[in-house]
């Protein structure tokens, strides 16, 4: 099994995580989980950062993609899984995880709805929901620091 820092030699997202995996901090979490908007910068090329939609699922920080266009964060990480977001004015380096569990999908589906309900915000819930974006459910985890 591969570990979510390894790569597959294709660029693809890691799709398997070992069984103890990085974590952010229970402050970390609990700041992302009260947050609506997160900083996100796709690949590990200079670039700016966008504002998505996330959500926290059993402590783990979860995105999804909601237009899919050819040049979106979704399909950057999915050549290169290397990213960093921010949280306040803080940078973490982070890697992009395909989750493939339809549970964990479910949860995260749920969570959004919960996060995200004014009227306005629930066509991009729908959407969000909806089969093309649930596909896309990426987590992103802490990059583990290279030992010396």
């Amino acid at each position: 099994m591969r570990s979510a820092n390894e790569s597959d030699g294709k660029g693809q997202m890691a799709r398997n995580m070992p069984a103890t995996r990085d974590r952010f901090s229970q402050a970390i979490i609990d700041e992302l989980d009260s947050g609506m908007i997160l900083g996100l910068r796709a690949g590990s090329a200079p670039h700016r950062f966008i504002g998505v939609w996330m959500v926290v699922v059993d402590r783990r920080l979860f995105v999804r993609s909601w237009s899919l266009k050819p040049r979106s964060w979704y399909r950057t990480f999915l050549i290169d899984p290397i990213g960093a977001i921010t949280i306040g004015d803080r940078e973490f380096r982070v890697r992009a995880v395909r989750t493939r569990s339809d549970g964990l999908k479910d949860a995260v589906s749920a969570a959004y709805a919960a996060k995200y309900h004014t009227p306005s915000s629930k066509k991009y819930v729908r959407d969000l929901s909806g089969a093309k974006s649930r596909g896309t459910t990426t987590e992103l985890v802490p990059l583990r620091k290279a030992s010396r």
